[in-house]
């Protein structure tokens, strides 16, 4: 089969992620996670102040982009690629409350978001590419060869949430996730610079009753069909 790039768009804890990167692993394409790097540039402004008090200026935000470097490097254990920030591994430090927090409005800033694409779009390559966010298949990679949006009743989408964060040890509520997901859901879909939106030609995955492996089922016949066309 020849190589696509697959777009995998929708909302948080729909997870985008785990479907992406199970494509990845079993078609040998790199994966990135587009939205770890506005998680990235949402810790560095948290770590340098630049958030403060529950605010911030959109300007020092563009600015601290000069500042703000980004690579994902191969985990020699898990096989996964994972996000560094100005050298340092903070996977797992971006997946906290406080980004997502403010991943949401970070992300609305034009400029963050100009930087980030142009970053987004060097990952392309001939040997296959699937990522995942919110604008792949209507920004990033309007012509990729398959795009997947993605999405998941609420109250699912919550107790997912829940799960992850308690595994990881972090004490949160439910009503704190369901209100911390609606608000991202509104931010996402309603920012002015390319909100989170179906493509036309996208394909559906609600995944409200789906278990993983039903979802990458799903996935992998699109591929095949899309990659034999």
């Amino acid at each position: 089969m020849r190589k696509i790039t697959i777009a995998v768009d929708g909302y948080s804890s729909c997870g985008k992620s785990t479907v992406a990167k199970g494509i990845a692993k079993k078609l040998g394409y790199l994966f990135i996670d587009s939205g770890a790097m506005y998680r990235a540039v949402t810790l560095y402004c948290i770590h340098n102040n630049i958030i403060r008090n529950g605010k911030f200026n959109d300007t020092d935000v563009v600015i601290a982009m000069d500042n703000i470097h980004m690579e994902f490097k191969l985990n020699e254990q898990t096989h996964q690629s994972e996000i560094h920030l100005n050298g340092k591994n903070v996977e797992k430090e971006i997946r906290e409350m406080n980004v997502s927090n403010f991943v949401s409005p970070i992300s609305a800033i034009k400029e963050v978001r100009d930087r980030i694409v142009i970053l987004q779009r060097k990952f392309r390559n001939a040997n296959g590419i699937v990522m995942d966010g919110r604008d792949i298949g209507t920004n990033v990679f309007p012509d990729a060869e398959l795009k997947i949006f993605m999405t998941a009743d609420e109250n699912v989408r919550t107790q997912r949430r829940w799960k992850e964060l308690d595994a990881k040890g972090q004490k949160v509520t439910m009503e704190e996730i369901k209100n911390n997901l609606g608000q991202r859901d509104y931010e996402d879909t309603h920012r002015k610079y390319n909100p989170l939106r179906k493509a036309e030609d996208a394909v559906v995955l609600d995944n409200t009753h789906m278990t993983l492996e039903e979802q990458l089922n799903f996935a992998l016949k699109l591929v095949q069909e899309k990659a034999e066309s």
